[in-house]
């Protein structure tokens, strides 16, 4: 799974809004890849267009090989998806709602473990619409999680999320990438990004203003640094 996620050329527009203006970059196998960006810069539009939600203008985009938009439920199946928000049914209560999804999966993840893993059983008895916006992002991994994927896109999945609780949802994404997955984390955290990011890519303006690894994009600066240095013109 070299190249777990290929972007090339991509561009998507909603009327006369450009959100994606000809972005290219990729994504491995068995590392964690970090989106960053300003709001607008386009993150999410390019995470739904490799989901195969969003269709694309222009450009190609492949996902374990495929093209997203045309693929069918066998690579569905490998393919684990986080999205900003929503998603989950509001009236059923976790752990149903995780068991049942396993259901679907040839080899899943074991709830119990997810659960615990996540901090989930303490609010198991909620209904989704009665859970608050942290404990919604902790079912919404887990679901994604669950049947092993080979590429993961999760869009700011530490959102919401108190410091230990983000702790363990890192530990959690590094784990997934030593098993072999592509993990694609869209994040507006500098130190989500140094902490578990082998990869990043930072868009403005729906364009590609800096890819590479880790220490090729911070360049011995910090990566905030760079990241105002790119998308605003001016260094801090």
């Amino acid at each position: 799974m070299a190249g777990a996620v290929d972007v090339r050329g991509l561009r998507c527009t909603f009327g006369a809004v450009t959100a994606v203006d000809g972005a290219t970059w990729g994504a491995a196998g068995g590392a964690v890849t970090a989106l960053l960006g300003p709001n607008g810069a386009g993150k999410t539009t390019t995470v739904e267009c490799l989901e195969g939600l969003t269709r694309p203008d222009d450009g190609e985009v492949r996902v374990l090989g495929t093209d997203p938009w045309r693929a069918g439920p066998d690579h569905r199946s490998r393919v684990g998806v986080m999205l900003q928000d929503g998603g989950l049914p509001t009236t059923v209560r976790p752990l149903r709602l995780l068991h049942h999804l396993a259901s679907l999966y040839a080899a899943p993840s074991r709830v119990d473990e997810l659960v615990e893993r996540l901090g989930i059983g303490g609010f198991a008895g909620t209904t989704v619409r009665r859970m608050s916006g942290g404990q919604r992002q902790r079912v919404a991994l887990a679901a994604a999680l669950l049947a092993r994927p080979d590429v993961a896109f999760l869009d700011e999945p530490t959102a919401g999320l108190d410091p230990h609780a983000r702790l363990d949802v890192w530990a959690l994404l590094r784990e997934e990438a030593d098993r072999g997955a592509g993990v694609v984390v869209t994040t507006h955290s500098f130190e989500e990004a140094e902490r578990i990011a082998d990869h990043v890519v930072i868009l403005a303006a729906g364009r590609v203003v800096a890819a590479g690894s880790l220490d090729e994009v911070r360049g011995g600066r910090s990566l905030e640094d760079v990241y105002f240095a790119l998308t605003t013109g001016a260094g801090r």
